[in-house]
Order: structure tokens, then sequence, then C-alpha cells
């Protein structure tokens, strides 16, 4: 790909696109500094998103994102009932242990679901974009549980994504994951960093 065909791609892009990605932005920046209304803007990026995937032929994307609608709600209800005196978000760490249940768990649904829309449909990239679907669901849900490690699984899911969406010729989309992979690097860091505050608080 030219970069020519990128700026051609980004400039054609819908307006419909332009604004799910600016939504999501709004969302990520807002999970990062945990506020609440991160889940808002959340809400209407999934929604715009799976119009646009169902369009696009990424199946496992569009049907991750109804069930995102859910989660938005169910996200925003967890947190309001998980905050300190202060309202800040009381976030939660995890051992190892339940890292690798939940990455060989989106692993194996990738593998179910990439064989399914395989075999079944005409998607695009059935295989990779059934891994984004998965990890995505299992990051999601652990966003909404409040584990710190969330941000890791956000951190793959970025990578595989980016390549799918060039490929599509979804270019707004693509610098839109460029972009969540480094907030996700500095959500990461900034989750951690209240871990630790509000561990040395209690004790």
């Amino acid at each position: 790909m030219s970069i020519q065909e990128f700026i051609s791609g980004f400039l054609g892009a819908s307006t419909l696109e332009i604004i799910a990605s600016f939504s999501g932005f709004l969302c990520l920046y807002m999970l990062i500094k945990r506020n609440i209304w991160c889940w808002f803007f959340g809400f209407i990026q999934v929604t715009l998103y799976t119009y646009i995937f169902f369009h696009a032929k990424l199946y496992s994307d569009a049907g991750l994102h109804v069930v995102y609608m859910f989660l938005q709600i169910y996200g925003w209800w967890n947190w309001r009932h998980h905050q300190s005196t202060q309202e800040q978000l009381i976030v939660e760490s995890g051992p190892a242990i339940l890292i690798v249940r939940w990455a060989l768990i989106a692993i194996v649904a990738a593998g179910v679901l990439g064989a399914m829309m395989d075999t079944y449909t005409d998607a695009s990239f059935a295989y990779p974009d059934a891994f984004t679907t998965s990890t995505s669901l299992v990051a999601q849900w652990l966003l909404t549980r409040r584990y710190i490690f969330n941000w890791l699984f956000w951190i793959v899911v970025d990578i595989v994504a980016i390549y799918i969406y060039l490929q599509k010729g979804l270019y707004p989309t693509a610098m839109l994951y460029c972009t969540f992979l480094i907030m996700c690097i500095f959500g990461y860091k900034s989750w951690l960093l209240q871990y630790k505050t509000q561990t040395t608080a209690a004790n």
C-alpha cells in the first residue's frame, strides 16, 4: 500500500466511520483517566462500528460490537458501584494464572469462531478477525471488572487489528487503533500506578 492510497482512502472515509473513530478515541482517553463517562462514548462507538464492520464483511467484529453494547451498560453499572469515597475507581490486580486462563479462552474461542466463519461465510480474514473478536471480548470483560491486565489483552488486539483494517481500507479506523495502541500502553501504566496508590493508602 502506497502513501497516496492511504491518504486517498482516509479522505474518502464515511462520516459514520470518522464519528465512530472519534468516539472511540474519547472513550479510551476517559478509560485511562478512569472516568465513568467512557461508557457513554463507548456505546456510541460500538453501535456505529456494528454497522461499519457488517458492511465490510468483518462479521466476527460486527457480532462482537453487538455484545459490546450490553457490556457498555454493564461496565457503567459496575464502575458506579466500585468507587472510593473520593469517587476514584478502585482497580484490581490478579494472579498470573488468571491471565493465562483468559488467554487460553481467547485463543480457543478464536479457533472455533474462525473455523465457523471460514466455512460458512464469505468473511474476510476469518481467523485474524476471530482472534481480535474473542480477545477483545475477554479484554472488555476484564475491563468492566476493573482488572489492570485488561490493557495487555488490548495491546495484542490493537496490533492485529491495525493489520486487518489497513488491508480492508478502513484507514481512519487503522489510525484510531494505532492511537489506541499507544494509549493502551499509557493506560496500563496509569492503572498500575493507581493500584499502587490505593494499596499504599490501605496499609
